[in-house]
């Protein structure tokens, strides 16, 4: 494995105190030959989400990123025991030294990688040395679980480190905490007007037109399981995936690992809709839908989400399903909680674009908070204008 020259050295006490270094630092350049406590840290954060694993972070590397992009992961070790402590996998353009998450639009949750009990003074030590033996001018960590403790600990030690620490919103996460029901009794707590659809067009589809619904997990259905979604997709939006790798290696990874849930649904042999869900420790994330819109009035995409719904539920026996990016509508109706996914972006006071880059954020938030402001007022003006009082 490449290993930048220097292994840098980092205090979890102020770094003008004359004290000796707790922690050591290394860039690694790729993610080959892992010691196999940095391995374990992967492991345990795979246990939270699919995409916090080292498989994840190796395929999102080798098929998801630009030819200028560099990929690294920064390791934090205890200078005593050189055991490793944290990871934080980062991507930066060539020639740039600014850092960003190992994340982009296939991601739906990053986190860097502590052990629970060095999480704090790990993080802040390798901030510090980002900071100032690094002069990067800029880290951005997204999308993050702003419910977390990791959440709160990483911009803490990003502060505490000596940057400009912001946080923003990134979309909302809809999900559903299974609670030990039933499909049977999940599905009565739908909307009517869902439950009714799904009644009517089963009958249709099954029936009528001859549908059927399939779920391949691996094995000889898996080839043409990847075929039916590519098909459906480039119909969907006349385009192929941007990066056309990453999707068949998604599939072909979580099938090796027994989990992944492909939905297909079919009328003869034709595909008319496909979903993607993963299955990872005791949560279904559904991570990608296509469908051909020339079918809509079956609504075989409800139907094929009600159809895996069920399998994850009475037969996966998840404790939650996951819908992953974004605040569409029509997620609400399957969902029945919210929480948000945040960023974090911090810019370095010791080099000149990390001074601009913090000057422009800070503008940027004073102006949305004035206009929010004038909005206020103004709506409130008209209201008693027109003869009404504001509420």
């Amino acid at each position: 494995m490449a290993i930048s020259t220097m292994t840098r050295t980092a205090s979890n006490c102020d770094e003008n105190a004359d004290s000796p270094s707790a922690f050591t630092i290394q860039r690694l350049d790729d993610f080959r030959s892992l010691s196999p406590d940095s391995r374990d840290l992967f492991d345990q954060a795979e246990a939270t989400s699919f995409d916090l694993g080292l498989e994840w972070f190796q395929l999102l590397a080798a098929t998801a990123m630009p030819p200028s992009t560099e990929v690294c992961l920064y390791r934090v070790a205890d200078a005593t025991s050189g055991h490793t402590v944290a990871m934080l996998p980062v991507r930066q353009e060539r020639g740039e030294k600014r850092l960003l998450a190992l994340a982009n639009y296939y991601t739906g949750l990053f986190a860097p990688l502590p052990r629970s009990e060095f999480a704090e003074p790990a993080l802040t030590a390798l901030f510090r040395v980002l900071r100032t033996q690094d002069a990067c001018p800029s880290i951005t960590l997204f999308p993050m679980a702003a419910d977390q403790p990791e959440f709160s600990a990483t911009a803490r030690a990003l502060r505490q480190a000596g940057w400009l620490a912001f946080e923003y919103f990134c979309f909302g996460n809809w999900f559903l905490p299974v609670e030990g029901r039933s499909h049977a009794q999940y599905f009565q707590t739908l909307p009517p007007r869902l439950r009714n659809t799904l009644q009517r067009k089963s009958r249709l589809f099954l029936g009528m037109a001859g549908g059927r619904l399939e779920i391949v997990a691996g094995g000889d259905r898996l080839e043409p399981g990847i075929a039916a979604y590519e098909k459906l997709y480039r119909a969907r939006w006349n385009k192929s995936e941007p990066f056309p790798d990453f999707i068949p290696g998604l599939i072909r990874l979580h099938a090796g690992k027994d989990q992944l849930r492909l939905g297909l649904a079919y009328l003869g042999e034709q595909p008319v809709a496909a979903q993607i869900w993963l299955v990872n420790d005791g949560r279904a994330s559904i991570y990608k839908l296509a469908y051909d819109t020339n079918h809509a009035h079956l609504s075989v995409g409800s139907l094929l989400t009600n159809h895996l719904m069920q399998h994850v539920i009475d037969v996966d026996r998840v404790r939650e399903v996951d819908f992953l990016i974004g605040d569409e509508p029509y997620k609400q109706d399957w969902m029945s909680h919210r929480r948000e996914r945040w960023g974090i972006v911090a810019y370095n006071p010791r080099t000149s674009s990390g001074l601009a880059g913090a000057a422009n954020e800070i503008s940027r938030r004073v102006a949305k908070k004035a206009l929010a402001l004038f909005r206020h007022y103004f709506r409130a003006a008209s209201g008693i204008i027109g003869g009404r009082h504001p509420r």
